[in-house]
């Protein structure tokens, strides 16, 4: 006689949520209210507090959702079995998870890059009026009683109205850089290798090469993310054909760009630059970028404003309130299975 098969271990009543999203806290990415929310839809697991490896194997089984993105092979992600999203607040799409056992089972990859759009297009724009006008480089000055007045401190001052600008990029950021340009009527050139000369023409931007796109421009706006390909894409070569007294403005990635070639342009007075993101943070108290007078110099505060975090939290809400409905999310951004196994980044600290 035959033994009969053990019942099925039945699913919670309501989807389990775990949230582990270090760098993260759950209390910046979640108002109260949307917090309150979350836990009236779903079984939140907390593991903000116990991060640890054996607390995350404990919840995996019976896990819908992982806000977060914790080391996820393909012999972990066989213990989760109800698993259905993978939701990133921290903003880059890291190699530590097996992305292609995700795709194959239908586990949604989210990240939250859309939240953060807005703000840096506007730190971008910032940037580049400082640059323009030398905004920062003057109030330096005149604080230390060396101020030029009227037309003394504009020797090299520029309009972006009506400039030729060029975006290294055109994805998330450069889309939300490119609406607020709009007034300035600027000639905008694009480069970006994995869109088609169609899609960038209805965004009314020129298709254009790399080396187009850097020795036509005034404006320079470096939007790209980092791949092995993209790694030092602006080096030595690229700098040069930037024409004498270019703005180039840095807002993605760091290993996009050669450092020292470009610090090297600026020290000589061909270049100047605003600079977000840095090789190494937080950037060593002898590095000579901050001893340079063309350099507007940004401690990575572009995209991590209240409002972006808070927006996370939303959109969290919103795409796992759709997921469980068995709706396609809406509101995150999702990876593309052709490219997220490409990204090189590091993490935010």
């Amino acid at each position: 006689m035959s033994t009969p098969a053990p019942d099925p271990i039945p699913a919670p009543a309501r989807p389990v949520v775990v949230l582990r999203p270090a760098p993260q806290r759950t209390d910046r990415i979640f108002t109260p209210a949307a917090l309150g929310s979350l836990r009236d839809r779903f079984t939140v697991v907390d593991l903000e507090k116990d991060p640890s490896e054996e607390a995350l194997e404990e919840v995996l089984p019976d896990a819908f959702a992982i806000v977060g993105q914790p080391d996820l092979p393909a012999q972990r992600l066989s213990r989760a079995g109800r698993l259905r999203a993978l939701l990133n607040v921290e903003g880059n799409f890291f190699p530590n998870v097996d992305y292609a056992t995700c795709f194959e089972r239908g586990i949604h990859v989210l990240g939250c890059g859309p939240a953060y759009a807005p703000a840096v297009a506007e730190y971008a724009l910032a940037l580049a009026l400082d640059l323009a006008r030398g905004i920062s480089r003057e109030d330096r000055a005149f604080r230390a009683g060396r101020e030029r007045y009227v037309s003394d401190g504009n020797a090299d001052a520029v309009l972006l109205q009506g400039s030729d600008v060029g975006l290294v990029g055109f994805g998330n950021l450069g889309r939300g850089l490119n609406r607020l340009l709009a007034p300035f009527r600027p000639t905008i050139r694009v480069y970006d290798p994995w869109l088609p000369p169609g899609v960038l023409g209805e965004h009314g931007v020129l298709p254009a090469s790399l080396d187009e796109t850097l020795s036509r421009s005034r404006f320079v706006f470096v939007l790209a993310t980092v791949t092995d390909e993209s790694r030092h894409l602006i080096g030595e070569r690229e700098l040069h054909l930037l024409p004498d007294g270019a703005r180039l403005v840095l807002v993605s990635r760091a290993p996009v760009v050669d450092y020292p070639a470009l610090l090297s342009h600026v020290a000589r007075g061909r270049l100047m630059a605003g600079i977000d993101v840095w090789p190494d943070e937080p950037v060593a108290p002898d590095d000579p970028a901050r001893s340079l007078d063309g350099l507007v110099l940004s401690a990575h505060r572009a995209g991590g404003i209240p409002a972006a975090f808070e927006t996370i939290g939303d959109m969290v809400l919103d795409d796992l309130t759709l997921i469980a409905q068995g709706l396609p999310p809406a509101r995150m951004q999702t990876a593309a299975r052709e490219l997220v196994g490409r990204y090189r980044n590091r993490p935010v600290t």
